[in-house]
């Protein structure tokens, strides 16, 4: 890495559960403009309670996405309903 920084590059949503979990949701444009660009989102949650560690990722994260793409009214600006990839 050569130390540079860019800003203006995407949205960092932070998120704290009731029991204290705390999770981060995000979003950034990958791409040279707005044709065939990606908005890519990126889910991250502290699981504190370890009999869930072996649940599968999108089962375990659906509820933050959700709640993360109704906040930035993801469907209004796109158009989409669901994502064109899942990795």
């Amino acid at each position: 890495m050569d130390g540079s920084t860019t800003s203006k590059q995407g949205l960092i949503l932070g998120f704290e559960y009731i029991n204290g979990d705390a999770a981060r949701v995000i979003f950034r444009l990958s791409g040279t403009g707005s044709a065939g660009a990606t908005i890519r989102m990126y889910l991250e949650k502290y699981e504190q309670n370890e009999t869930n560690h072996g649940e599968a990722a999108p089962v375990m994260l659906k509820s933050l996405a959700d709640r993360a793409i109704g906040l930035v009214e993801l469907r209004d600006l796109t158009g989409r309903d669901s994502p064109t990839v899942i990795t």
